[in-house]
């Protein structure tokens, strides 16, 4: 798969990241590894224009800066709300890292499962089918780590 490391570090030992990336980025980036228990990897396409770098930057900062790193919820908790988003949206990529984060936060692969039984009464069979079918396939890679 083609892609690009947004964060980790730079050849100087520096912070890795887009132009005009600052201590927001990295408090973001460090929120995504502790949820994530490895640095985030953003797949790209190729042709990406510069501007690319930008939209990247700032949703990750959004998502891991400003929403992951909010009180009121517990990792855990906010990690079964965004499966449950990501699943009923039917974001297909978003939902595999949603559950890489839900496992790494501590839900179990049963509770997932009875999330997608609940999620099926709400959002409609083939939605719950279909999402569901992510969730095996990341059940498989935590098999084999």
């Amino acid at each position: 798969m083609t892609g690009s490391r947004v964060g980790g570090r730079g050849h100087d030992g520096s912070a890795a990241g887009p132009p005009g990336a600052g201590p927001d980025y990295q408090h973001a980036l460090d929120t995504a590894r502790r949820l994530l228990g490895q640095p985030l990897v953003l797949p790209l396409g190729p042709g990406e224009p510069a501007s690319g770098a930008d939209f990247r930057r700032l949703a990750t900062e959004h998502t891991f800066g400003d929403s992951w790193s909010r009180g009121g919820l517990d990792d855990r908790s906010r990690a079964l709300v965004s499966v449950t988003i990501a699943a009923t949206l039917g974001t297909r990529e978003p939902l595999r890292g949603q559950l890489r984060i839900a496992l790494n936060s501590g839900v179990t692969k049963d509770e997932i499962v009875e999330l997608f039984i609940h999620l099926e009464a709400y959002a409609g069979a083939a939605r719950a089918f279909d999402s569901y079918q992510i969730a095996l396939e990341v059940f498989a890679e935590n098999n084999n780590a």
